[in-house]
């Protein structure tokens, strides 16, 4: 077949200026138009090309009608696996501490920080789902295969705590010996096996997370033009769905748990992610399924190497050909359109910088495709927006344990009903309900008179918003601890921290619980469509899996903040507590909240900073320039303008 190139520039034509800064007068926004295209090239893979992002069934052949597919009914199908892998995940995270506590007698402490820990691997291995799904196995069989791991892991969970041979004797063990730490602790096989189920259902989460968002925005037909506003919909339904979840959990299952027991509240879990699994597999015939790219590590190492074996070749050379992509509007990358050059990052141009001694056929790790190339450049240009999410999931994270123990020390009745502590949780994921269920009808309309944006605000003027909010939650969250300990001191409460104070009302605390849950709305809900848009279609995976690691991290980043603080601030030998210490009455948590705060509005000047610079992917448009040459039996050049 033949092949059609640019050739080196003439003395005198406008040529791309070096990467290495030593240029010349030449404009650098020529750099785009110098391509060359192959109909010989071998690909990567050896798959040949495809034909962009087009959907295609379960077998991996092109839907004939896709009115039989997709749209909102297999979204709902999607939404009820995330339902209920969220609800097993907040069971595990509000009731896993309680139970390596009060039944496998392990300190309060240690617990907490091998539970934040073990949701921290859970969502920062969300990676490796999102690698798999977007190389080898696409996003359904992921899902399918880890959603069942998922309900293995819980039900060895639920075993665990309906057999007493793995646990520990419970006899003589009283709240007091408790506290005391005579209790018979468990022995270090029934801790393996606790830790081994355990982590067995943190892998199959982080094989599911990355991967359900995605699958369910693949369902809507990127060509329809109500695309966008059929994406902005799904993600907040989707997103409301994690919300139910999370209600669920903290409500019915901590329920269960107070009036059956731990196998009862376990085995619910398990029994919710079993009906889930019935529901997605039945809605298997209605799924549009993305064929996967090939390892995306593979692709990136390859424009890495290439970029590093050509860094020393100048845009100017003499043996410059062009900038290599393949013909026509198809990638080279399978389940890929392709992408527009752009001239970020311009020194992994030169792994697609084709000169005369690559020969006719170059291996794929000394040239890259341009498309190959503006994958590595847009996943680089990603970072920084998710980096920034770590400060609002850490503050999620410290809220779990933090909130919880200031309200042991506060009344939590409602009228006659008293709710237990461990609900308190619930009420961000009712505040995010309510939110969700006014954003269309409410704030959409008024923050499109104020901005003039379709959808209210772009995907990074939400996450903005969202940690703009967050600030304001954990500086409310600050101020309100500051009166609390003055009242516990004032009333002579300060060494009785586990007694409610009857006159001083938990619900204060639903001043910060709202606030977060309205941050959330708006900064995750807007991280999980920006990543979903803006990452490259054979990635999409590994760019949800960007806001999981994020999550993953703020987990990690809570458990080592929290031993700084305590070995920074706290001194056993003069006696003085930490800020952190487990009596909350001599402790400084209103210190910790207001550090929370500074460190925020730090990470806001971060984000404002990497939001500004960021620049959305535009619309790709290949046009293929014909030259008319007066020999048609000459190959004829062509050039791709971007």
């Amino acid at each position: 077949m033949g092949t059609g190139e640019i050739k080196s520039p003439e003395v005198g034509i406008d040529t791309p200026t070096t990467l290495d800064g030593n240029s010349d007068s030449i404009p650098r926004k020529k750099l785009g138009i110098y391509f060359i295209e192959s109909d010989d090239r071998r690909t990567a893979f050896g798959r040949g090309y495809t034909g962009g992002t087009t959907p295609v069934n379960i077998h991996g052949k092109p839907i004939a009608d896709l009115s039989k597919t997709g749209g909102w009914i297999a979204a709902f199908f999607i939404f009820g696996n995330e339902m209920a892998e969220r609800m097993a995940y907040f069971g595990l995270s509000v009731n896993m501490v309680a139970f390596m506590f009060y039944v496998m007698h392990r300190p309060f402490s240690s617990s907490s920080n091998a539970v934040n820990i073990f949701l921290g691997i859970s969502q920062a291995s969300s990676i490796l789902g999102g690698f798999l799904a977007d190389a080898y196995l696409g996003r359904y069989w992921t899902i399918a295969i880890f959603t069942t791991i998922y309900l293995a892991g819980l039900t060895g969970i639920t075993l665990c705590a309906t057999m007493s041979i793995f646990v520990p004797n419970q006899d003589k063990c009283d709240q007091l010996s408790l506290l005391l730490g005579k209790c018979e602790p468990a022995k270090r096989w029934q801790m393996i096996y606790l830790n081994t189920v355990l982590y067995v259902t943190g892998f199959g989460a982080a094989g599911i997370r990355p991967c359900v968002s995605s699958f369910g925005a693949d369902q809507f037909d990127e060509r329809s033009k109500d695309y966008k506003s059929h994406l902005d919909r799904f993600f907040n339904f989707f997103y409301l769905s994690v919300t139910i979840g999370a209600i669920v959990a903290f409500t019915a299952v901590v329920y269960i748990q107070m009036k059956h027991g731990w196998g009862s509240a376990f085995g619910s879990l398990a029994i919710a992610m079993g009906i889930s699994n019935m529901a997605f597999f039945i809605g298997t015939p209605m799924y549009r399924h993305r064929l996967p790219g090939g390892s995306p590590l593979t692709r990136v190492a390859q424009v890495l190497v290439a970029a590093f074996r050509k860094r020393k070749a100048s845009f100017c050379s003499s043996e410059l050909i062009g900038l290599y992509e393949v013909p026509g509007k198809q990638s080279a990358i399978q389940g890929s359109g392709k992408i527009a050059h752009t001239d970020d990052f311009r020194w992994l141009d030169k792994a697609a910088l084709q000169l005369k001694e690559d020969g006719a056929d170059p291996s794929p790790w000394r040239l890259c495709t341009v498309t190959q190339v503006e994958e590595v450049k847009i996943l680089l240009k990603l970072i920084p927006i998710p980096a920034c999410t770590i400060m609002i999931n850490l503050i999620l994270t410290e809220y779990l344990t933090l909130s919880v123990q200031q309200a042991y020390t506060l009344n939590t009745h409602m009228g006659h009903l008293k709710l237990p502590v461990t609900c308190m949780p619930v009420f961000p994921g009712l505040s995010i309900f309510l939110i969700l269920s006014l954003y269309y009808s409410v704030l959409v309309p008024l923050s499109r008179r104020i901005t003039g944006h379709p959808h209210g605000a772009s995907q990074l003027q939400r996450v903005g918003i969202g940690l703009a909010i967050s600030i304001l939650s954990v500086a409310c969250a600050g101020i309100f601890e500051r009166y609390r300990r003055n009242y516990a001191i004032k009333h002579g409460y300060e060494l009785i921290f586990l007694t409610p104070m009857p006159n001083l009302t938990a619900y204060w605390l639903l001043i910060q619980y709202c606030l977060i849950g309205i941050a959330e709305v708006f900064c995750i809900v807007g991280l999980l469509e920006f990543l979903y848009e803006e990452a490259p279609d054979a990635m999409k995976s590994i760019g949800s899996a960007y806001a999981a690691l994020a999550g993953g991290l703020g987990c990690f980043a809570a458990t080592l903040l929290n031993s700084i603080i305590k070995s920074v601030t706290g001194n056993e030998a003069k006696g003085q507590p930490s800020w952190l210490a487990q009596n909350i009455n001599t402790g400084r948590f209103d210190y910790f909240y207001f550090l929370l705060t500074i460190l925020s509005l730090i990470n806001m000047c971060a984000f404002l900073y990497a939001a500004h610079r960021y620049k959305y992917r535009a619309a790709p448009k290949f046009d293929i320039v014909k030259q008319n040459l007066a020999n048609n039996k000459r190959n004829t050049p062509s050039a791709v303008v971007i």
